[in-house]
């Protein structure tokens, strides 16, 4: 054997377990890839799928949150008509000159689509629409069965174009004799529009399984597999009902494309409803799809890597390595643009959803509006009067008193603003603005107010304040509220009385007990004296509404409003509130 054989025969041994170790460091690379490809894979979609899932349940969550609170907000409405003296007065007198402005006048405070006051005949007499005047719905489900019950009716009607009109329902009776019906048309159309605002197929159905609300006009008035059979909907929403919505039993092309869609349905606690939700597997897909290719890039990486270390001396290896890296590169910036449009879709879907928690958040302030009205009342009477005693001090030349008068005339302008400002924080109303007040003060404050009218009736006025602060945790301004609607009541119905006194006691035990007592005729009706629109007043001197008023203020700070006749006559009303000590507030 030659040298040169000897030389040549391990330099090829070498070459030979160089090429295997590569080789089996390449095995060894792809199925290590392989295998984390595949459990990341497998985790991330059970991952995003769940989030999916839990998002699509939110957000139907809270849609029939929304459409509860629509139905349950109108319902309330034909109970308080029905009790409302001129709706009464012009059926019984057949005199609706009035009646479509008295009507006018509630349905923007009340956010309903449309009010109809029907005679007992089902002749329309009265409506928010002027147009539909004169119209007969004798025959009408709605007209009908409010007629038959003494309860307010809910009917869901299918208009000729196909929609569906919502009305509550309730007659209107005096005595034992039926004089009409009134009706309130439920605006769900505004839930519809919300709804088209998401990517999202929802639909609502009847308990006869009739879709009476949907994002999708043509499911109107149809079942669901009917409605999905008659829809030109995408086919990611037809494979979802021929398939099963779990993740893992899809077909591999539903897998791999995105095409799959999650159903969800949810019972509405009303008269049997429910509310159906389609929402796409795509964006699960995607962002799996975004992580995997990340891996993928980075095996690679790896690969070329090992690829341009075995073949550094090879210029072919060295351009085909080079090729490569241009490819990752433009799948990285593809990439890039991806994330960046799933951010930028994302970023518009929080703000999507903070436009609708707000929309829900405003949409009780029209309960606020006829408290505000009657509120803003007290301080303007009080003004008229200010205002006639300064022209007097003028004409007397008596300046210093008349600058007194408006100096008290801005305090009153300061208080009105406030009450205003309760208008536009009611959306965030609750126990943030609390604070500790001491109930004297908002007595003094109240009997300062009503100055000017008890000057100007000589009522005698017996205040009897501890001397020690009474302190409770609430909103002053709306304590002082009740105090002056109590001292003002107590002041209408000392109108007859020869020599009118009012009695004011604040006494603290265990609860911080405010007492109001007059002389005047008493309590005839005690069961309805809190309920809104009750008043004995004549007409034009008031709606009704102070007691009510009262009563829940005087709830939301925790306490308890009741009234009583006096054992020697006259009216007795006490206001119980929660003592705030210093053990409590160091406890809090």
């Amino acid at each position: 054997m030659t040298k040169d054989t000897k030389w040549r025969f391990p330099v090829r041994i070498g070459r030979g377990r160089g090429g295997w170790r590569l080789r089996i460091a390449v095995l060894v690379l792809c199925a290590f890839g392989v295998l984390v490809i595949s459990i990341t894979n497998q985790l991330l979609t059970q991952r995003f799928t769940e989030s999916t899932r839990n998002s699509a349940e939110l957000r139907l969550t809270l849609y029939v949150a929304n459409l509860m609170s629509e139905l349950q907000r109108n319902s309330i409405v034909p109970q308080l008509l029905a009790r409302d003296p001129e709706l009464i007065r012009a059926l019984d007198s057949s005199d609706f000159s009035l009646s479509t402005a008295r009507l006018l006048s509630f349905v923007d405070e009340i956010g309903a689509a449309s009010l109809i006051l029907f005679d007992k005949d089902g002749r329309v007499v009265a409506a928010t629409d002027r147009n539909r005047l004169g119209e007969g719905h004798r025959a009408r489900p709605y007209f009908v069965n409010a007629l038959r019950s003494n309860d307010t009716i809910f009917t869901s009607e299918e208009l000729d174009d196909g929609t569906f009109v919502s009305v509550y329902s309730r007659k209107l009776s005096s005595g034992a004799t039926t004089l009409g019906v009134i009706a309130v048309e439920v605006d769900l159309r505004k839930l519809e529009r919300g709804w088209a605002g998401v990517t999202e197929a929802v639909f609502v159905t009847d308990s006869e399984g009739t879709i009476i609300l949907s994002t999708e006009p043509r499911w109107r008035g149809l079942d669901e597999a009917s409605a999905l059979e008659r829809q030109s909907a995408p086919s990611a929403i037809q494979r979802a009902i021929r398939a099963t919505t779990d993740w893992a039993a899809l077909p591999i092309d539903a897998y791999l494309a995105g095409e799959a869609v999650l159903r969800r349905e949810a019972r509405v606690p009303f008269q049997g409803w429910r509310m159906v939700s389609f929402t796409t597997y795509s964006s699960v897909r995607d962002r799996v799809n975004g992580v995997l290719a990340i891996e993928v890039m980075g095996f690679a990486i790896l690969l070329a890597l090992l690829f341009w270390l075995a073949s550094r001396k090879t210029a072919s290896r060295l351009v085909f390595f080079q090729r490569e890296s241009a490819e990752l590169r433009q799948l990285n910036l593809r990439l890039q643009r991806e994330i960046a449009e799933r951010e930028k879709v994302e970023k518009n879907l929080e703000v999507a959803e903070q436009t609708v928690a707000q929309t829900s958040k405003l949409a009780v302030l029209g309960e606020m509006s006829a408290a505000v009205s009657h509120e803003l009342n007290q301080p303007l009477a009080a003004m008229k009067t200010y205002l006639a005693g300064a022209r007097l001090l003028l004409t007397r030349k008596r300046s210093d008193e008349a600058l007194s008068s408006f100096q008290r005339i801005d305090d009153l302008i300061d208080r009105m603003g406030a009450i205003t400002r309760q208008l536009k924080s009611y959306a965030r109303k609750g126990s943030d603005a609390f604070e500790t007040v001491d109930t004297r003060a908002a007595v003094s404050t109240a009997l300062s107010m009503m100055e000017p009218q008890l000057k100007t009736r000589h009522v005698e006025i017996t205040r009897t304040l501890p001397s020690d602060p009474a302190y409770i945790h609430g909103d002053r301004l709306r304590l002082e509220q009740v105090i002056i609607n109590l001292l003002r009541n107590a002041l209408d119905a000392t109108k007859s009385v020869p020599d009118p006194r009012i009695d004011v006691i604040l006494a603290v035990g265990d609860t911080v007990t405010l007492t109001v007592r007059d002389n005047g005729d008493g309590i005839e009706d005690l069961d309805n004296l809190f309920e809104p629109f009750y008043t004995t007043k004549q007409p034009g001197d008031g709606v009704g509404l102070g007691l009510a008023i009262s009563s829940g203020i005087v709830n939301d700070l925790g306490g308890r409003l009741t009234a009583r006749n006096g054992a020697t006559g006259g009216a007795v009303f006490e206001v119980k509130l929660p003592i705030y000590s210093e053990d409590l507030a160091a406890a809090e």
